[in-house]
């Protein structure tokens, strides 16, 4: 039965423990596969677009998918669908890490995407559905911080797996993972759903909107190797096409996935307009970062994954303190100095060269970044929440978190031509620190421009969110999803 579960009993231990196992796995392939992206293009011949397609074949699904994905957990099963995309995310993990070939590990980490799509919403609506009112939060509380810690070890860890063994084992670390969770899931957490949800979702917009996505990403990543061939031309239009018609279906559609009268609100457009800039800028920088680290400056996978764990340390320590200033004073002052801040760290991070040390030549850069993110990710999120109105709290916050995913995906899909790295062009020092330097250029130049849009939107002091809906959780890959009661 939903609902009652008490803090401090064995069975509130088990139930967080299955959430935390699943989302944490998820949250450390976003950030280990980063760290293995030099050993995978080595050992697998991958160019630069190959490498891409790694990193955006599991985006490209899951920021697609992650909109709908909820819903089907409030239709049919909130643990029901959770265990299903961790099943599927393991799965899709060993055939990532057994897979011969560059086509064949895109393949693979596009199924993650989906697994990652069902159990991320689902860990949160498990937790919120399963404790007893006045437990929620403190429960959404450990969960954040517990999740938290994998983010924060992701890097390390994937350096330490990639030095041990091979690249291979990043994923495959995930099988022993998935089999522990299941089996908490499956024997501990209670079934719950939301009995007056009828229909079914809209899972043929989510279908049009991928392909949209798809098409789009796929002209962009292989425009700059193949030219305006026939097979970049047809997926530009296929993505033109599909994204028209998502949009079409959204404004004629009678139960549509994303309303459009939520964009009816200026801070709501800004702010997710925001989003989009910040985490863009945020996805091409601590890509193209990790390969500097290892291949221009000399990092070992392990020294180059710690590298950014400040980063992930001042996010932890300062993003809940962030969130309740927004609330006291109003957020557009940090949504505004919270982007510049990312932008100086940018800037900063042109140090990075060869021959520069951590101490003068990254952690400056780093820290100042940091600082940045615990300024903004909190109040942007929660202004987007705010500008809603309460009855699209949950798909809200869906787009906001898709948005940001997908604006991760394009700039992965963008930058390295933009910059000039194309073919194998990473693997040559020189080349790289030049299109380093400039690629943090346009990504500090994005930041900026996205604190801009800020100075549009609503100051108007943020009401604190009910205990059970709060989100505690602000992780560099997007922002955390809302979960509805």
């Amino acid at each position: 039965m939903a609902n009652t579960v008490v803090w401090g009993t064995p069975r509130a231990r088990a139930v967080l423990a299955a959430t935390i196992l699943g989302s944490g796995m998820a949250m450390l392939d976003s950030t280990v596969v980063n760290v293995a992206l030099p050993r995978i293009g080595a050992e697998l011949d991958a160019d630069v677009a190959g490498l891409q397609w790694i990193l955006d074949g599991y985006l490209l699904s899951l920021a697609s998918l992650i909109l709908v994905a909820g819903s089907l957990g409030d239709r049919y099963g909130r643990r029901r669908v959770f265990v299903f995309g961790v099943v599927w995310f393991g799965a899709a993990s060993l055939l990532c890490g057994l897979a011969p070939s560059t086509e064949l590990l895109v393949a693979a980490r596009v199924l993650q995407g989906v697994g990652g799509a069902l159990l991320t919403p689902g860990s949160l609506a498990i937790i919120q559905s399963a404790f007893v009112p006045d437990d929620r939060a403190r429960a959404i509380g450990a969960w954040s911080g517990l999740s938290g810690v994998a983010t924060a070890v992701g890097p390390l860890l994937g350096g330490l797996l990639v030095q041990v063994w091979s690249w291979r084992l990043a994923f495959l670390v995930n099988l022993p993972v998935a089999v522990a969770c299941v089996w908490l899931a499956r024997t501990k957490v209670p079934e719950s759903r939301d009995e007056t949800l009828v229909g079914r979702p809209n899972v043929v917009e989510s279908v049009v909107g991928a392909l949209g996505l798809a098409g789009i990403t796929g002209a962009l990543v292989e425009a700059p190797a193949r030219g305006l061939d026939p097979l970049v031309v047809g997926a530009g239009a296929v993505g033109v096409v599909g994204l028209v018609v998502f949009v079409l279906l959204q404004r004629r559609g009678r139960d549509p996935l994303v309303p459009p009268q939520l964009f009816s609100d200026r801070t709501f457009v800004l702010a997710n307009g925001l989003t989009f800039l910040v985490y863009a800028a945020l996805g091409g920088v601590l890509v193209l970062m990790v390969l500097q680290l290892q291949v221009s400056l000399g990092y070992s996978p392990t020294a180059a994954g710690t590298a950014s764990l400040p980063i992930t340390a001042i996010m932890l320590a300062l993003s809940a303190r962030s969130g309740r200033l927004a609330q006291r004073i109003g957020p557009r002052a940090q949504l505004v100095i919270g982007p510049l801040l990312v932008a100086g760290g940018m800037l900063l991070l042109r140090r990075a060269e060869p021959g520069a040390s951590y101490l003068t030549g990254v952690l400056p850069g780093i820290v100042v970044f940091g600082l940045g993110l615990a300024a903004v990710v909190a109040p942007v999120t929660a202004t987007v929440l705010a500008a809603a109105p309460d009855r699209f709290a949950g798909v809200a916050s869906g787009v906001n978190n898709a948005v940001a995913r997908t604006g991760s995906l394009l700039a992965v899909a963008v930058l390295p031509a933009a910059v000039g790295l194309t073919g194998d062009r990473y693997a040559d020092p020189a080349a790289l620190t030049t299109g380093w330097q400039t690629a943090l250029l346009l990504c500090a130049a994005a930041c900026a421009v996205g604190g801009l849009l800020a100075l549009g939107t609503d100051n108007t002091v943020l009401r604190p969110q009910d205990p059970g809906h709060e989100c505690h959780t602000c992780g560099v890959d997007a922002p955390p999803p809302r979960v509805r009661a």
